[in-house]
């Protein structure tokens, strides 16, 4: 990308976090967000080849597989046939337009803060792409979890919905909303609640069996010993301090998401990991992709 094409969506993006700043949705600043938001990572099938944001990808997880939907703008098969209110329902509530609700291997716990012009952004941009005909896969889970009424009692417990304010913390908002890191980062409890005591501290049942490292500042299980310039130079070319190489799905999550952001936002994402409270929390590999966690292992 050209020197003023990153200037640009740098002015964009500080734009994005003005407070009562009024505009139209705009499918540019929804290109960047979706960037931040890990939407290509997940909705496109990039190990079978499939269309972009045509869905069909593969989660792995403990409860058995998930599979990513179609977002492209097919009337049919897509979100083409979407209202902005439709939209805005799916990310802040977890639900579709019909009501049926959303399992929660979609973030919608952490995308219920995101701010609502920046989701209509996001829809911008998404109905700028391709429509693309492909019917959604079902999930493949286990009982009691393809029981779809297993959810309620887990957003009962663990979700609520709500706009977040970033009063200044730049940081903050891109690591806990945009980029949706607990998610990926914080171990669950056995109700697949965060366990908040270690936010952040890794768990062994990561997405696709791999297990997720402690991203918190401890110097002898997360962090600690990375300088922020070594957190931004990860972003940009996934390689550690050491010279290894990061796999698996957050290598895509660079690929597709991080190495895009400007010098900016990645800066504020490593300044606000580094100022998260360090946890003593070594995280161990995961034999198989589907092992049964152990009250113990949470």
């Amino acid at each position: 990308m050209k020197l003023g094409h990153l200037l640009a969506l740098a002015a964009i993006v500080v734009v994005a976090f003005v407070p009562g700043h009024a505009w139209s949705a705009d499918a540019l600043r929804g290109a960047y967000l979706v960037r931040a938001a890990g939407c290509i990572s997940c909705h496109t099938d990039k190990a079978g080849k499939g269309p972009f944001l045509a869905g069909g990808r593969a989660i792995v997880s403990p409860y058995g597989n998930f599979y990513s939907s179609n977002i492209t703008p097919d009337a049919e098969t897509g979100i083409g046939a979407w209202s902005d209110a439709d939209f805005i329902q799916a990310l802040s509530h977890g639900e579709s337009p019909t009501g049926r609700t959303y399992y929660p291997a979609f973030p919608y716990a952490s995308y219920s803060a995101m701010r609502r012009e920046d989701m209509l952004d996001i829809k911008a941009y998404l109905f700028a792409q391709t429509p693309v005909r492909q019917e959604n896969r079902g999930h493949e889970l286990r009982f009691p979890f393809s029981w779809r009424f297993s959810i309620y009692p887990w957003r009962w417990l663990f979700f609520s919905s709500g706009e977040f304010d970033p009063d200044g913390r730049r940081g903050a908002y891109l690591v806990e909303v945009l980029g949706h890191c607990a998610e990926c980062h914080t171990p669950r409890n056995m109700a697949g609640g965060l366990k908040r005591g270690r936010h952040l501290a890794g768990t062994r049942y990561g997405p696709d069996g791999h297990s997720v490292p402690n991203i918190t500042p401890d110097s002898a299980t997360g962090i600690g010993n990375w300088s922020e310039a070594d957190i931004v130079f990860f972003f940009k070319t996934g390689l550690k301090p050491d010279g290894d190489d990061v796999q698996g799905h957050m290598r895509e999550t660079i690929e597709d998401g991080l190495s895009h952001l400007s010098d900016e936002d990645l800066t504020a994402i490593a300044a606000y990991l580094k100022a998260q409270p360090a946890i003593r929390h070594p995280v161990r590999g995961l034999k198989s992709a589907t092992a049964t966690p152990s009250y113990d292992e949470w």
